[in-house]
């Protein structure tokens, strides 16, 4: 089949998954699933125990949005979640809120589970993602030598992507994940990896040709090229690699090259260090994203609350002129291996 027909059913194919919220391109030759875990409940607290009254406020912290429920809902969450800061053991978010203990982090977490509940999200989505942003113990060690990157060195968020060029989710997320070093200036970088999955054949050179690309100073211009191309054919990619005014005999030498084949696959076995499931990957500042619906604004919310708990005022978006993408979209992914990873280093 060719490549442009298999972009226009795979792309069918993701905009029925966007509907339904965020999603992966997967192989199951590539990853196992995940446990999904246990089934929800809105009616108790994270632990099981019915929820307190809705009327507990926290200094800081505006409910207003939230229906008498969903009040209920939050209040057993910060009631009965653990401050994230490790030390402050036995001591839950609300606590370390109204006794004004010193982490910083207790009052972003309390601000985040408020869009969680607003959002609608099952409980065990919502502990999870808790779990997964706050938990020291999740936080991973990425190991950022020679990955190309955009932003400034002294930015405070690092956010991190293992992408697949030929995966129709990674191709809707690719303009919104750069379009934040532009939207925070100043506190965004951002560096790609590759993780071609064996479910696309054309992913792996395509691959290839970016690194080839960034030999000769034009990683960005042949990334924003392939994840805009409805065919990326061995000619596809030479004829991207004129359009770029690439030295065309050394970008084939590069193509060919068993330094950039190595490189690929160093991109790969990071991410199933980093317990890559599906493409895109993002992790940012050591800690895999999970959106909702609205990757997008789940993004931006991502990034403003990193920055509220590093202390920067200055952590809301710039407005945004235009996007390749809507705001709501949710990108989905394609498997891969598994396996875990950390901070950048």
């Amino acid at each position: 089949m060719p490549l442009r027909l298999a972009f226009s059913s795979l792309l069918s194919v993701s905009a029925a998954s966007l509907l339904l919220g965020l999603s992966t391109c997967r192989s199951s030759s590539d990853v196992p699933s995940r446990d999904p875990g246990a089934s929800s409940s809105t009616s108790k607290g994270p632990n099981g125990k019915v929820a307190p009254p809705a009327d507990l406020e926290l200094p800081g912290v505006d409910v207003a949005s939230l229906t008498p429920r969903e009040r209920r809902e939050w209040s057993g969450y910060v009631s009965e979640l653990p401050a994230p800061c490790g030390d402050l053991a036995g001591v839950s978010v609300a606590t370390c809120i109204k006794e004004k203990k010193s982490c910083a982090r207790c009052l972003p977490a309390a601000r985040q589970l408020v869009r969680d509940v607003r959002e609608g999200r099952p409980r065990e989505l919502v502990v999870e993602g808790y779990k997964a942003r706050f938990d020291a113990e999740r936080q991973k060690n990425i190991d950022l030598t020679d990955t190309p990157q955009k932003g400034p060195a002294a930015a405070p968020v690092t956010i991190v992507e293992w992408a697949d060029f030929e995966c129709p989710f990674c191709r809707q997320a690719a303009p919104i994940i750069e379009s934040m070093v532009d939207r925070f200036p100043n506190k965004v970088r951002f560096f790609f990896k590759a993780y071609p999955l064996s479910m696309h054949p054309h992913a792996e050179p395509a691959s290839r040709a970016a690194f080839a690309a960034l030999n000769q100073g034009k990683f960005w211009e042949m990334h924003h090229r392939l994840f805009t191309a409805t065919a990326l054919e061995p000619t596809d990619l030479e004829k991207y690699a004129k359009e770029l005014g690439l030295d065309l005999a050394k970008y084939k030498a590069d193509m060919d090259s068993p330094a950039t084949a190595a490189r690929v696959a160093r991109d790969k076995k990071q991410g199933d260090q980093a317990g890559l499931q599906g493409t895109p990957l993002i992790i940012i500042n050591g800690r895999e994203f999970a959106g909702g619906g609205n990757f997008q604004g789940d993004l931006e919310d991502w990034i403003h609350t990193e920055l509220e708990m590093l202390g920067d005022p200055d952590n809301k978006p710039r407005p945004v002129a235009s996007s390749a993408a809507p705001a709501s979209a949710a990108p989905s992914a394609s498997a891969a291996p598994a396996g875990s990873a950390g901070k950048p280093r």
